[in-house]
């Protein structure tokens, strides 16, 4: 873990709800796809845990949703502000158990994670395929980022309004080596049931300190408890234990 000052270079919305801001400064913390840092914004008490899309030179890629006003704050953040950033926060995926054709599934705000992911997999001569689902087509983001770097992108939307109707589990393909995914926990439950290979999830939680001293993101695994933000958010398939 790391802290630093970052400045902010860009702050661009995506659609609605979502945007992608770009700050430089110290990303050296930052060492694998699926960290994420935290953010200190003026007049909150706790940081805003935001998930690393990409980091490219001393350039660090956010992406995020407005959800409530820690987020609504840093939508209306301008280009040359500066902020405070706990950076190499979390474990982040291994790539070593990728195999040759990984199947990348994000879901919402799940997927800025596995960018960083993909582009790294696709590096190493992986063939990647990629499942992106959303709610609604004005919802979607990055697909063509994704198209940009590679890999076999397959969209779907709850409503149909985009892509493949239904959710990301109606359109696994046939083959795939090891499964990487990231978003709310019903998908992650129905991804876990049908996934034929083992795989790492990250998992979005509600934090407190965001590098495990408050304990108030535990979850209890089959190696007893572990905390998401120090222990994940990634977790293998193999120690994951649903709770009803």
């Amino acid at each position: 873990m790391k802290q630093g000052f970052f400045e902010i270079i860009e702050n661009k919305a995506l659609n609605d709800a979502v945007y992608r801001m770009r700050l430089q400064g110290d990303v050296s913390a930052i060492t694998a796809p699926g960290q994420f840092v935290n953010i200190k914004l003026a007049g909150k008490y706790l940081r805003r845990p935001i998930s690393v899309c990409d980091k490219t030179g001393d350039i660090l890629t956010l992406i995020y949703k407005v959800v409530g006003q820690g987020t609504g704050q840093m939508a209306r953040m301008t280009e040359r502000e500066r902020l405070d950033l706990l950076t190499g926060l979390g474990n982040g995926y291994d790539l070593a158990t990728a195999g040759e054709a990984p199947l990348l599934i994000g879901g919402g705000v799940g997927v800025p994670p596995l960018y960083w992911l993909a582009k790294e997999l696709i590096a190493a001569g992986k063939q990647v395929s990629v499942i992106l689902g959303f709610n609604t087509k004005d919802e979607i983001f990055y697909e063509n980022a994704f198209r940009d770097l590679g890999a076999d992108v397959t969209v779907t939307t709850v409503d149909g309004s985009y892509g493949v109707k239904g959710f990301v589990t109606d359109t696994f393909p046939a083959q795939y080596s090891y499964v990487y995914t990231c978003g709310p926990e019903p998908m992650l439950k129905a991804v876990y049931k049908q996934a034929k290979t083992g795989g790492q999830f990250s998992f979005e939680e509600r934090m407190g300190c965001g590098f495990g001293a408050c304990m108030g993101c535990s979850c209890k695994t089959l190696t007893g408890y572990k905390r998401i933000c120090k222990d994940g958010p990634v977790l293998t398939k193999e120690e994951i234990l649903w709770e009803d």
